[in-house]
C-alpha cells in the first residue's frame, strides 16, 4: 500500500514541479526571449561563416599560387 501511494506522490510531485516549465512556453515574455536569443544566435553564427570564409580565401589563394607556379615548372 505504501509503495502504490510513493509512486503516485511521485506522479503528482512531478506534475506540480514541471507544470510552470509547461507554462513557461505558452508565455509572451518566454515566446520573446526565446525569439530574442534565436537572433543572436543567428548572428554569432553568421559573424562565425563569414570570419571562417575570410580566413579561408588567402589560404586558398595561395594554393592557387603555389599550383600554377608547379604547373609551370613542369
Amino acid at each position: 500500500m505504501s509503495n502504490s501511494m510513493g509512486v503516485a506522490s511521485v506522479f503528482v510531485l512531478s506534475s506540480l514541479f514541471l507544470s510552470p516549465l509547461a507554462m513557461a512556453e505558452e508565455s509572451q515574455a518566454f515566446v520573446a526571449r526565446n525569439a530574442e536569443l534565436a537572433a543572436v544566435h543567428e548572428q554569432a553564427r553568421d559573424a562565425v561563416a563569414a570570419k571562417a570564409e575570410q580566413s579561408s580565401k588567402p589560404a586558398e589563394q595561395t594554393a592557387a599560387k603555389g599550383f600554377s607556379s608547379d604547373a609551370s615548372d613542369s
